[in-house]
């Protein structure tokens, strides 16, 4: 059964407005799988939020959106088609727990549920899901959203911090760096981050000759930079989202410290790279020492089919307002028709088997990541360092650094 990509997204774009009384109520497994009607999704994203999360949660969107744009051109999920909700939580974990909760108390049950938001609404949602059966999908993990003793019917699509610093690993060494040193901010993934590459670089043989941490509320880091600069690195690691990002690579130029600066993916989330002056700083010296890490999937690449016909279907789906690491949700259906379509079945807990079998990962053809690697033990992807790149800030086009 071949079906309408123009039905599929004008299904999609629909954003919810369910006003439904009740609550969650018993745990109820989610929709029946026994009929042969659509099979049901539901993706929440803070589309309502303000500024970034606004952007990146469109981004998600839209590549949900997408995803089951091109699973219904491939014949649907076990010969039914997708259907899709948006569901808006405006980035706040209470609404989101409302709206799943009005979701559940009404005829309109989902099989499959993503996860477009920060970390905070993966926390508040989960338990729901798990109450119900559900099998889903986060871009914003938790310390427990990828243990299966946990959350069995839970999935992380984002790589996990020790992944992310292992690539950090292979780039230092093929520039020749010994002493390095860290700066992150103090979010809980900048607190991670920095404390897990201080231990993985030491154990990897590398001196850390400094480590320092700013609240993210400061608009001045120099003094965290002095102290960095008197223990003479090689290169500095950092760890910088939004407008701190800006005051570090300010306090940078202050000082006149021209060491060089590796970022990780969240300066590369930061629009103020990939933005020329005067909203931005690309193409300014305040810049001229900074490679920071991407996905592959995330430098534009003539000879990438799969992402390129990825990249498509999002901008036919919706807007792409951040980089295509914010884009996981276009894997996220993929890997569902090849979990069911090996199972003959959306029972999720057959679901949750075939996700984590080898043979049929590598038969999925995602796009953001080549290969997530699920494990039984583990419900988040296995990175390898291949995976990632370290480039020079540029500009940003249709989700995609520039080469």
């Amino acid at each position: 059964m071949r079906l309408s990509r123009i039905a599929a997204v004008a299904a999609g774009v629909a954003v919810s407005t369910l006003v439904l009384a009740g609550c969650a109520g018993d745990a109820s497994p989610a929709a029946e799988t026994t009929d042969d009607g659509p099979v049901r999704v539901v993706v929440l994203g803070g589309i309502g939020a303000e500024g970034i999360l606004a952007d990146n949660a469109t981004t998600a969107v839209t590549a949900a959106l997408a995803s089951v744009d091109a699973v219904n051109e491939m014949g649907g999920i076990l010969d039914r088609e997708v259907v899709i909700e948006v569901i808006d939580d405006t980035a706040d974990p209470t609404v989101a727990v409302t709206k799943l909760r009005e979701l559940f108390a009404s005829d309109e049950k989902p099989h499959f549920v993503m996860n477009s938001g920060p970390s905070t609404i993966t926390e508040a949602m989960l338990p729901i899901l798990t109450q119900n059966k559900v099998v889903s999908f986060n871009i914003g993990p938790t310390e427990t959203s990828g243990d299966p003793t946990v959350y069995p019917y839970s999935f992380n699509l984002s790589a996990s911090v020790p992944d992310y610093i292992h690539s950090f690993v292979t780039e230092l060494d093929d520039k020749g760096y010994e002493d390095i040193a860290i700066l992150h901010g103090s979010s809980a993934y900048g607190e991670s981050f920095g404390a897990m590459a201080e231990k993985i670089f030491t154990e990897e043989g590398f001196t850390v000759t400094d480590m320092e941490g700013f609240d993210n509320a400061a608009l001045d880091m120099t003094a965290q930079l002095e102290a960095l600069r008197q223990s003479d690195p090689d290169a500095l690691v950092l760890d910088a989202y939004g407008a701190p990002l800006g005051y570090v690579l300010q306090g940078l130029d202050k000082l006149g410290w021209d060491v060089p600066v590796i970022g990780n993916s969240s300066v590369a989330a930061t629009g103020l790279i990939a933005t020329e002056p005067p909203a931005g700083v690309l193409g300014t010296p305040q810049v001229a020492n900074l490679t920071m890490q991407v996905y592959t999937s995330t430098q534009f690449d003539p000879n990438d089919t799969t992402v390129n016909e990825a990249v498509e279907r999002m901008l036919a789906a919706g807007d792409i307002k951040s980089s295509l690491i914010l884009a996981y949700n276009y894997d996220s259906m993929l890997l569902i028709k090849a979990a069911a379509e090996a199972a003959g079945s959306l029972d999720p807990d057959e679901i949750v088997k075939a996700l984590v079998d080898p043979e049929v990962q590598a038969e999925t053809q995602t796009a953001i990541l080549g290969n997530y690697a699920f494990t039984a033990d583990e419900h988040s992807p296995h990175v390898a360092p291949s995976d990632f790149k370290f480039i020079p800030p540029g500009k940003l086009v249709n989700g995609q650094y520039q080469p």
